[in-house]
């Protein structure tokens, strides 16, 4: 039985908070309504997809579109809450990501980002072939060269690393018969925009 939890990016905010101006977060603890979390996919993370002929898709309301920074993955913020003084957030989102080969279909969506000052993790619920497998880790979240700011109510978490949790990488590889995903395996950059209520 697969099982995943809540999604990468709560773990980037925790970690981060550190270095966090107490003008970008007015209270200890600040509720999440709106905002989103793009990641710019790692070229490698793509290119090991093509090898394999795993194709990517958006599942809506996320968005995988193509620019010139490269391709990115955009996810709504639903819900969550941010405690400063303990260090631990948990952010909700909306929409998810689908990974195809021939006719085997993985869909990972209600991603949650999840921070205790300990680990740094954002999980989601899988689907394969339609049948529900549970929540499970599927990214580590790297805060060492997170910048954190903010602009009244809008909290900015950029540059956040996005590896492959070791939990997913076994799924993967059992999923699709491959060896290729690796524990830290890169899958890209996180950007996170936060929209706080500040009601303190």
């Amino acid at each position: 039985m697969i099982s995943i939890s809540k999604l990468v990016f709560t773990a980037a905010l925790g970690s981060a908070f550190v270095a966090a101006p107490l003008s970008a977060v007015a209270a200890p603890t600040e509720t999440t309504r709106a905002g989103t979390t793009t990641v710019t996919l790692a070229p490698d993370f793509l290119a090991a997809l093509s090898s394999l002929r795993v194709a990517p898709s958006a599942i809506a309301p996320g968005r995988l579109v193509a620019n010139a920074k490269g391709t990115l993955a955009a996810f709504r913020i639903t819900t969550g809450a941010v405690d400063i003084g303990s260090l631990n957030a948990e952010i909700s989102h909306e929409g998810g990501l689908a990974l195809t080969a021939g006719a085997t279909r993985v869909e990972l969506s209600s991603f949650a980002i999840e921070l205790d000052g300990q680990e740094n993790i954002l999980t989601g619920l899988a689907v394969v072939n339609d049948s529900l497998a549970g929540r499970i880790p599927l990214f580590n979240l790297g805060l060492g060269g997170a910048k954190v700011g903010g602009n009244g109510n809008v909290l900015k978490v950029d540059d956040v690393g996005v590896t492959l949790n070791k939990v997913a990488a076994e799924t993967l590889n059992a999923i699709f018969n491959v060896t290729a995903f690796t524990e830290n395996f890169p899958i890209g950059t996180a950007d996170v925009r936060a929209i706080l209520d500040n009601r303190h």
